[in-house]
């Protein structure tokens, strides 16, 4: 009255007492959800409540689509208004667990702690490049890989604080995520009128007294989206997670998961924030976070009766090897010992894990070394479509923190985490590392351990750590001359050392063989994949079995089947090996130089690997000999032909050691007998080589193929004159 203002006074009932009596009513829907509930006349809530209150575990994880059946109208509510409905549903949970626990006692005799609502669904998935504005505050259900995990802090729930001058406490309880709580700025107990002016605290007079506080564990998670999701050209979105208390440790870097949450914003920190007062950072709140305990095992129970019968009908074919193989890249002409190996990689071994804790791996890793044209980053490519989970990366554009894991910096906490590379998001799947080659050494032997130890150790910046890389590595390499050259080993063609070769299973050299027949079959596929040739060739590049089918039979039998050798495989490919092992001994005492391919114990372990893998393409619990003499024709017609080329007493084209030779001195003379510069007639060079040195024709004609090939030499008037151009 002495404000010298209008004055109303409501006679009807208060508009606040209205909306208590809402929240007071949505509550006890819920509290009646809860206990009424029931699915094949179970009440699946009560027993979850009682099961975890006697664990003292206070949660419930409830899912949204029981919720829709039992009342729409109230499941609507909780989707458009989860910051209001979130809170009254964790008191209604607390009420619900007094009841059930503890019907006896009354709510005020007990102290029972603040429960924790998890929410999971399966409806509609919206991509973090689609969230915006119009989400903010609602609830949304985002997939993606985990690539950054925070450790844990303490938030505060409850603040305790007390007046530094006259000792008055109180507490103040904290909501939000990331948003911080201010501190009121004069003490409650000072502003009362009858305290005297001089009495009164100062400004700011309150402290937190953090051993009286109540606190909750927090984690923040940094959530890109799946390699598979990115648009091409486009970089990879990712936003922060805010997740608390039991949601708390339940990924880790590389894990791919659904995060559900509540689309919020905070005011960022720090000297920006000045210039723009009104500009808020999203984050998410996460209220549920479902992820797959085994990646190999993704999507493993989510396959009806109906697909799991068609992929046992499928298993049963006698030619599915065949099949699957001429389904991988069926617009790529050939190949088809490539193929199969591609087929093995795709399913892979049975990972093992030994009495003492060793760990086998089960992955295949397969090196295409060859010449340009031949198709190699087409099939890298398709396999990256075609694998549950693969990544697709280039030797020139990857480096080895890309690759295994790099150490960062958060911008708030000043702490350091780890993000995971390439190796650890493709965990469970298939890297593909295309111009291999290309890559500088030191970023190469960071893959060393990921490819047979299958971890990627890091102890930077005061972290240790160890992050598994359960990937197979598909990578397509050229020889070092830019095309294979026959008149050099395998040593001298390949530039890699010998402790990366032997960690893949099976090396390839595709050659890109001259020959008439091949070449008009090749061209007539090409030109039926162009549209431009007969009818007949359109219908040979439809595949039998379709994309999606095939990585869904893939995860299938990755989850399904893990093989074993039968005793009479196993006497047999110890048998195999060890002839394996005289063969390329005697080879390398007939040449008098060590294969730089070498033939190790690993290798024994990749055509075990092999084997388990054909078994499991027919979901085969026993691979047999039929398996293991494919195995071993597929690592000779890989490895041991990588090794035997350009070596040896013939090579691959027929040529003798010796001729090789002969071809090499031939080399050497011609160069020592033209200086750069000169020129000398054809016919001239040829007697003389021949006549007075008593080399033969062919070998003279070789070396001087070989040498125009590498523009040593140039032929001028019609072939006739002999001009030496380069070094």
């Amino acid at each position: 009255m002495d404000r010298q203002s209008a004055y109303a006074l409501s006679v009807l009932a208060p508009d606040l007492d209205a909306s208590q009596n809402s929240r007071s009513q949505i509550q006890s829907q819920l509290r009646e959800f809860i206990l009424e509930f029931r699915l094949d006349n179970s009440f699946i809530y009560r027993d979850q409540l009682r099961q975890n209150a006697l664990v003292k575990r206070y949660v419930c994880d409830v899912d949204i689509a029981h919720l829709i059946t039992y009342d729409e109208e109230l499941a609507d509510k909780l989707m458009s208004e989860p910051g209001e409905i979130i809170p009254l549903f964790e008191a209604a949970l607390k009420q619900c667990t007094n009841r059930i626990v503890y019907p006896s006692l009354k709510p005020d005799e007990i102290k029972l702690p603040e429960h924790q609502l998890l929410l999971h669904s399966t409806a509609t998935q919206t991509t973090i490049r689609d969230l915006d504005a119009t989400h903010i505050s609602q609830l949304v259900r985002i997939p993606g890989i985990v690539i950054g995990a925070s450790t844990l802090s303490s938030k505060a729930t409850v603040l305790a604080i007390r007046c530094r001058q006259c000792g008055d406490s109180k507490r103040i309880s904290v909501t939000g995520g990331f948003s911080g709580v201010t501190l009121p700025r004069t003490c409650s107990a000072s502003s009362t009128e009858f305290r005297e002016k001089a009495d009164r605290c100062p400004m700011d007079p309150y402290f937190v007294v953090h051993e009286n506080c109540q606190f909750i564990d927090q984690q923040v998670l940094k959530i890109q989206e799946a390699p598979d999701q990115v648009p091409v050209g486009e970089l990879p979105r990712h936003i922060l997670v805010s997740a608390d208390r039991y949601l708390t440790n339940r990924v880790v870097p590389g894990s791919r998961c659904t995060v559900m949450g509540i689309f919020t914003i905070y005011s960022k920190q720090g000297k920006s924030n000045n210039s723009a007062v009104a500009i808020r950072n999203p984050y998410l709140r996460a209220v549920g976070i479902q992820s797959d305990v085994d990646h190999t095992a993704k999507g493993a129970n989510h396959f009806s009766e109906e697909e799991e019968q068609e992929f046992l009908e499928l298993s049963r074919r006698p030619d599915l090897y065949e099949v699957f193989a001429n389904c991988i890249a069926p617009s790529i002409y050939g190949n088809a010992d490539i193929k199969k190996a591609i087929a093995c990689l795709l399913l892979g071994g049975s990972k093992k894990i030994l009495p003492d804790g060793m760990r086998l791996r089960g992955d295949i890793n397969v090196l295409l070394l060859g010449d340009p044209g031949t198709a190699k980053s087409q099939l890298l490519k398709f396999v990256e479509k075609v694998a549950p989970i693969a990544i697709y990366t280039s030797g020139k554009g990857s480096s080895a923190a890309g690759l295994t894991a790099s150490v960062q910096r958060d911008t708030t906490t000043r702490e350091f985490y780890l993000e995971g590379g390439a190796m650890v998001l493709a965990d469970g799947g298939v890297v593909c590392i295309d111009e291999f080659d290309k890559m500088r050494d030191e970023d190469r032997v960071a893959i060393h351990e990921a490819m047979e130890q299958q971890t990627i150790s890091i102890a930077k910046a005061g972290i240790t750590t160890i992050l598994n890389a359960r990937t197979s590595v598909l990578a397509a390499a050229n020889p070092i001359f830019g095309r294979y050259d026959d008149m050099k080993s395998p040593g001298e063609n390949i530039d890699f050392q010998t402790t990366i070769l032997s960690r893949f299973d099976m090396i390839f050299i595709v050659r890109d063989e001259h020959e008439r027949g091949r070449d008009e079959r090749i061209a007539r596929h090409v030109m039926g994949i162009h549209g431009a040739g007969p009818g007949v060739e359109d219908q040979a590049i439809e595949a039998e079995i379709s994309v999606e089918k095939m990585r869904q039979y893939i995860a299938y039998c990755k989850s399904r089947c893990a093989p074993r050798l039968s005793p009479a495989a196993s006497e047999k490919l110890s048998s195999h090996f060890v002839s394996i092992r005289r063969q390329v001994h005697s080879q390398e005492l007939s040449t008098s130089t060590r294969s730089s391919i070498p033939i190790t114990v690993r290798q024994l372990e990749a055509i075990i690997r092999i084997t388990e893998s054909l078994a499991k393409l027919s979901l085969s619990s026993i691979a047999t000999e039929e398996h293991v003499d494919e195995a071993i024709r597929l690592f000779l017609a890989s490895t041991m032909d990588a090794v035997s080329h350009g070596s040896g007493a013939t090579n691959a084209n027929g040529r003798s050691d010796g001729m090789m030779q002969e071809i090499s001195k031939v080399e050497e003379e011609i160069r020592r007998r033209l200086p750069i510069g000169w020129s000398t007639s054809l016919a001239t060079l040829r007697r003389e080589f021949v006549e007075g040195r008593g080399y033969s024709e062919g070998a003279v004609q070789r070396a001087l193929n070989i040498l125009v090939r590498r523009d040593v030499v140039n032929l001028r008037n019609a072939g006739g004159t002999i001009v030496r151009v380069g070094v």
